[in-house]
């Protein structure tokens, strides 16, 4: 498997726990809505209030990271691209970025990689960039070393 296969396979990893952590919460919050139904009294509502919202924030969240989870789908491992573009891993001076979705930090093979998004304030500066290209990015300089 290659280091792109690889890192693709650690970020579906991360946001397919995130729908299932996502998914068993809106589970217990319906479960508590529930049984708050069967014994419940006016006095109640203010607690089905907050429970309700909650299972709102769950399902807004389980959609962002469903839709996460499609974007991924468009992420190409086996095509190599000389400039920097969705699923490109950018070695620079200073750190190693893999262009897919905003994951954060993944170690593999003794590599730190940062997955982030193209649309993120550093992977804009980082778009259609080639080898040698440079970018400033929190008044620290970054010299593009490979693009993979």
């Amino acid at each position: 498997m290659t280091i792109k296969q690889q890192l693709l396979q650690i970020c579906n990893t991360r946001v397919d726990k995130r729908i299932n952590d996502y998914k068993e919460e809106i589970n217990l919050i319906k479960e508590s809505i529930e049984s708050n139904d069967k014994g419940s009294s006016e006095e109640d509502d203010s607690g089905n209030g907050k429970l309700l919202n909650d299972l709102e924030k769950n399902m807004a969240h389980l959609n962002d990271a469903q839709q996460t989870k499609s974007h991924l789908q468009l992420v190409k491992t086996n095509i190599a691209f000389n400039d920097v573009v969705l699923g490109s891993i950018v070695k620079t001076n200073q750190r190693n970025f893999y262009i897919s979705t905003s994951i954060g930090e993944i170690i593999l093979d003794n590599q730190t990689y940062f997955a982030i998004s193209l649309n993120s304030p550093i992977g804009q500066l980082l778009k259609n960039k080639t080898v040698n290209e440079q970018f400033e990015f929190n008044q620290t300089r970054y010299v593009i070393t490979e693009v993979i």
